[in-house]
């Protein structure tokens, strides 16, 4: 298993919105290196849900529930998406601010290449975040 974190603008898609759908293709993701992690996905991964703009923070859990296949919205076999599913939200948000702070992160991609909207993330940093959201 394979643990990702996927960007949204809240006032698009939130994880609120993921929890109410219970599920939802995860789309409009146009840059190739994060569509190349898109291509790369499996089912039963697992992915933070971050809201960005103003609000820069991991709000919930979610699970990819299907291999990648292309977007039927769009007529290019290189742009790619996954279904995925509610699984729970974090207990408290985990803001950037926290992440960028604690030096555990050094060298994160959400911190290194901050406009990458699908970013990998190792299980070190999965368990330092679920721990921060505990906290």
């Amino acid at each position: 298993m394979a643990y990702w974190l996927l960007k949204s603008e809240p006032h698009v898609y939130s994880y609120a919105d993921l929890e109410r759908d219970r599920q939802t293709i995860w789309d409009g993701v146009n840059n190739n290196l994060a569509l190349k992690h898109i291509r790369t996905m499996q089912i039963g991964d697992l992915a933070l849900i971050y809201h960005t703009d103003d609000e820069r923070r991991a709000m919930g859990i979610a699970e990819v529930i299907t291999m990648p296949y292309a977007d039927p919205q769009l007529d290019d076999p290189k742009r790619a998406v996954v279904d995925v599913k509610a699984v729970k939200p974090l207990p408290q948000p985990v803001t950037l601010a926290q992440i960028k702070q604690d030096q555990a992160f050094e060298g994160f991609d959400l911190i290194r290449i901050s406009r990458l909207s699908v970013v990998p993330v190792s299980e070190f940093y999965w368990q330092r975040i679920l721990h921060l959201a505990m906290s």
